[in-house]
């Protein structure tokens, strides 16, 4: 029993993305482990942890949900759509900045994981949807219903939103052996992995010997089993008891293997392998924010990732541009030149240009006039060139979501104090929480992110222009320049418009 427990959890490490060798270890540049701070560091290892954390988003997903479903359908009394239209992706986007996934960490959708094994035939995901295009798609998806639905505005619909987030997390959890709901769907799963690749802090292992050592490689397999099982592994400074049981923790749901992550894509940060590890040998390592950015072969040489990446800054500049005044007179003039009066379709046209086929053939054009000004066209190509300058778009991109969710944010910073005074049975105090914060510092806040971010795009552009292309770096980088100071002024145009549900201009 015990050697074929050990082989069927070596077999299964092999499987798992396992993209170099184990000799091929990685370790970030750090000795600082977060998870050894006195307090925040005892509750994260701590095995009810992050169920704790889930339980309490749980609870605020549950009075969402009944808020919006029986609450006042009104926009800005209900919690449906203040909590998470307003503060929640405002928190999310300078989290992600500041601390990293801990959104991913705490989601209370990754819940039904848990329920949903206990019905898992152990099926892989299929093979042809193991790729970002769904991610993409699921983006598209969600962006145009909330322009089509004017989510925002329907806590009734945001609610039923947030039921179907449940619901197509426990399908696929059940369905699959890995977590294919927030590897490969969740729209907010893809947002933040992407732009926790600028975050301060990745796992990381502490010795890459031990892992060299390691049998079961639970960080990935996990050490859950049904019945006891003991196993010794023959590891730096002696023998390890290993132990693997009912009370074993699950390996990495996205399928990571701690000794080689080298990006925090695809990490949910839910610590499963810290705490799935026998040797103590895993931890959430402090380091420069956006190191990987700068890291050849960080991220894998693939366009569905790099196209993830790139469209997410585009689909930052739509989604803004919905809610200024030329994007309805845009609309108009499509209506009336192609004769359409289905909105949908129109909206669709809107930003499947906008968001999908302007973004994607500018890339191209980049990519392609850098190889030629460089004189690279053989050694280059286009897939590789698409990859080496995708991560140039993370900050530029992170910029304009912080622009624009942080505007929704400090434009009603405590506004959720009297909606949930209200959702209590209270009387709302509005005159002292329903105040805005100065529309000036509001427009500086705007200005600081998007400058902030493309000046962090140009400087990772240079590097990678650099790297590739070395004495031609500048001819190789003009295109890319040229695009991010092209976009850079259309977000800045964006948001010196007078916008819908916001009322104020920037530099104003």
């Amino acid at each position: 029993m015990r050697k074929k427990q050990r082989k069927r959890t070596a077999d299964r490490a092999t499987r798992h993305e396992q993209s170099a060798p184990v000799s091929n270890l990685y370790r970030p540049a750090s000795a600082l482990d977060v998870l050894q701070w006195p307090v925040i560091g005892r509750f994260l290892r701590w095995r009810q942890g992050r169920l704790v954390l889930q339980s309490l988003l749980l609870l605020a997903a549950v009075l969402l949900v009944v808020d919006g479903l029986t609450g006042p359908q009104s926009a800005a009394r209900n919690l449906a759509t203040v909590a998470p239209w307003v503060h929640f992706r405002g928190l999310v986007v300078l989290i992600l900045l500041l601390a990293g996934n801990l959104f991913c960490m705490a989601c209370p959708f990754a819940l039904p994981r848990t329920l949903g094994k206990r019905f898992s035939r152990g099926r892989n995901f299929p093979r042809v949807l193991r790729n970002k295009w769904l991610a993409i798609a699921s983006l598209f998806t969600l962006f145009l219903l909330y322009e089509w639905l004017d989510l925002w505005a329907s806590p009734w619909l945001t609610a039923w939103l947030i039921i179907a987030y449940f619901v197509a997390s426990f399908l696929l959890e059940a369905a699959f052996r890995e977590s294919a709901f927030c590897k490969y769907l969740c729209p907010l799963g893809s947002f933040n992995f992407v732009y926790a690749t600028s975050a301060p802090t990745q796992i990381g292992v502490k010795d890459a010997e031990m892992c060299r050592h390691c049998v079961g490689h639970e960080c990935v397999n996990g050490s859950y089993a049904t019945s006891p099982l003991l196993r010794l592994d023959d590891i730096p400074g002696g023998q390890v008891e290993v132990r693997h049981g009912p009370q074993g923790t699950p390996g990495c749901g996205t399928s990571l293997f701690a000794p080689q992550i080298r990006s925090n894509l695809d990490c949910t940060l839910c610590l499963d392998c810290v705490r799935a590890c026998p040797h103590d040998n895993i931890g959430l390592m402090a380091r420069r924010p956006g190191r990987e950015l700068l890291q050849p072969g960080a991220w894998p040489q693939r366009f569905d990732v790099s196209i993830l990446v790139i469209l997410l800054a585009a689909m930052g500049l739509t989604n803004a541009f919905g809610m200024v005044s030329p994007v309805y007179a845009l609309q108009e003039s499509l209506a009336e030149t192609f004769n359409l009066r289905n909105e949908l379709i129109i909206l669709l046209l809107v930003f499947g240009i906008t968001s999908l086929l302007l973004p994607t053939l500018l890339v191209l054009l980049a990519a392609q006039l850098g190889r030629l000004l460089s004189g690279s066209l053989r050694k280059h190509n286009l897939r590789s060139t698409v990859a080496a300058f995708a991560p140039s778009f993370v900050p530029f991109g992170l910029g304009v979501w912080i622009a624009h969710y942080t505007f929704h944010l400090l434009l009603a910073p405590f506004s959720f104090i009297p909606v949930l005074q209200e959702f209590l049975g209270q009387n709302g105090d509005w005159a002292r929480f329903g105040t805005s914060l100065d529309q000036t510092l509001i427009g500086l806040v705007q200005l600081v992110a998007i400058a902030g971010g493309l000046v962090w795009s140009l400087l990772i552009a240079q590097r990678v222009a650099t790297r590739m292309y070395r004495l031609d770096a500048v001819p190789g980088m003009l295109p890319w320049a040229l695009l991010l100071l092209a976009i850079a002024f259309i977000a800045v145009w964006i948001f010196s418009q007078p916008m819908e549900m916001r009322g104020s201009i920037l530099f104003s």
